[in-house]
């Protein structure tokens, strides 16, 4: 098994490579479809790296929350949003608030870190 570079460390050496070096050279609609490239393989690096962790802490939340001791995250997603399309939880729930606010918070630190409102947000919570 090859252990390096990680698929990661491989997509991120990819973008810099396209950064750094290709993008200059580039202009009009080649330049922008480079970017979509490069925000891509970006994105791919930050799932590699951030989500997995963020998606186990949002599973521990949804079995607190759910009363739950096993599921997938997926089959857990699934119970929540019966349980508040049916009104069985609300925003009265102890926990969920937190709970949608730190996925939502988690999902745009891998998706759009740079994300204006998301920024704010981070900024004001670390301090």
């Amino acid at each position: 098994m090859q252990d390096e570079p990680t698929p990661a460390e491989l997509a991120k050496a990819v973008a810099d490579f396209l950064r750094s070096d290709i993008a200059p050279l580039v202009s009009g609609h080649q330049a922008f479809k480079l970017r979509v490239g490069i925000n891509a393989l970006d994105l791919v690096v930050r799932q590699l790296t951030e989500a997995g962790q963020r998606e186990v802490m949002e599973l521990e939340r949804l079995k607190v929350l759910l009363g739950r001791a096993d599921g997938s995250l997926f089959e857990l997603n699934r119970a929540l949003a019966e349980k508040i399309a049916t009104g069985a939880i609300d925003l009265s729930t102890p926990g969920l608030k937190e709970h949608l606010w730190q996925t939502t918070l988690d999902k745009l630190a891998v998706d759009q870190p740079n994300y204006a409102s998301y920024k704010r947000e981070t900024e004001r919570e670390n301090g």
